[in-house]
């Protein structure tokens, strides 16, 4: 996700137990032509044992070129290529959620990226969508594609790009995924709890859960998730942390502190700003301290603001299990390049698509 998952936000989740997370979404283009914005993305913790890069792309050839840049400099251990992104400016250019549906070329750029691993031995895996719209579905057939090139593993967001974030994730889709390859399924959409994730272990036979939204203001899901997942969890137990805002408080000055470190006080600050609603959702913190917390440009104003919340409020719970982050309605349609859904085997691509500007 653009301006969370950076280096800060991913080191708090390391250190409430995420398993592998992966950097904001950078283009091959930016990686192969060096721009400054995109190589500087490329900062990982100490934290980070297996350095995990999010990769966009829509030409194998610098698809290919961008991956053994990755690998080869900068000691990247895990390649994620993003064929989920529903947003316009990317669909429309034929990149993300869309792309899949060109199989010839999705078929292309695993080919190139997972050849330009090899030699590292980088595990590359991908992540897409149902489809397009309920008519024009992918799933199933970027998985057998992603099987057959030697990705290590496909991640499904159970819902469609015209779906956005709306209504609930088909998790039936990633059910049908897991009995249609052989390599590992991971599940995505509607995790906020630990229970979700075992309730889509269970349901779908997935190997793995993805989290986008559901850490959003609350990086210690990750803490839950590790302790439901574990062989010594009991069965169908749920676990749930409930921290107290003074708890949260805490979490959210660690959080800016890092980013502080990062980008510098004032700039760490001003980043840290987007995440303040997310810490804060549900508990009674007043309007006029939210919004003064929405103005800060330094860890002294934050530390004062944080002092006048109550640190023994306790969680709401009213907001377990409630979505986070962006949602939205369903979009009237998909913005593609014109004649997309024509031939499906196309290899012609606009030379405009290759995105050269990083971060989703």
């Amino acid at each position: 996700m653009a301006g969370v998952t950076n280096v800060a936000f991913r080191q708090l989740c390391s250190e409430q137990g995420a398993g592998l997370y992966v950097c904001e979404m950078i283009t091959s283009r930016g990686i192969v032509e060096g721009d400054r914005a995109s190589l500087a993305m490329l900062a990982f913790s100490d934290t980070e044992t297996t350095r995990s890069v999010q990769l966009y792309g829509i030409d194998p050839v610098y698809v290919g070129k961008a991956v053994e840049i990755l690998a080869a400099d900068h000691g990247v251990g895990h390649i994620d290529l993003n064929f989920g992104c529903p947003v316009p400016k990317v669909t429309r250019k034929g990149g993300g959620a869309a792309l899949p549906w060109k199989r010839r070329l999705l078929a292309e750029i695993l080919s190139s990226a997972v050849q330009s691993a090899q030699p590292y031995g980088v595990p590359v895996t991908m992540k897409t969508r149902k489809g397009i719209d309920d008519d024009h579905l992918t799933y199933l057939e970027a998985g057998r594609i992603a099987q057959e090139t030697g990705c290590a593993a496909i991640a499904l967001h159970g819902r469609t790009a015209q779906q956005h974030y709306s209504g609930r994730a088909d998790w039936n889709a990633i059910g049908a995924l897991v009995d249609h390859v052989d390599i590992p399924v991971l599940g995505n959409g509607d995790i906020w709890e630990a229970r979700d994730a075992l309730a889509m272990v269970e349901h779908t036979g997935c190997a793995g859960v993805v989290v986008g939204r559901g850490c959003l203001g609350r990086p210690w899901l990750f803490r839950d998730l590790a302790a439901a997942l574990s062989d010594e969890q009991s069965a169908g137990e749920q676990v749930t942390s409930l921290p107290t805002l003074g708890e949260v408080a805490v979490m959210m000055r660690r959080h800016a502190e890092q980013l502080s470190e990062n980008l510098g006080e004032e700039r760490g600050c001003v980043e840290f700003r987007k995440h303040i609603a997310w810490y804060l959702k549900g508990f009674a913190a007043g309007g006029s301290v939210r919004s003064r917390l929405g103005m800060i440009s330094s860890l002294a104003a934050l530390d004062e603001l944080l002092d006048t919340l109550d640190p023994h409020e306790p969680y709401p719970v009213g907001e377990l299990g409630t979505p986070r982050g962006r949602q939205g309605n369903p979009k009237a349609s998909v913005t593609l390049p014109h004649g997309w859904l024509e031939d499906r085997d196309d290899l012609v691509i606009d030379a405009g698509a290759e995105l050269g500007v990083s971060g989703g």
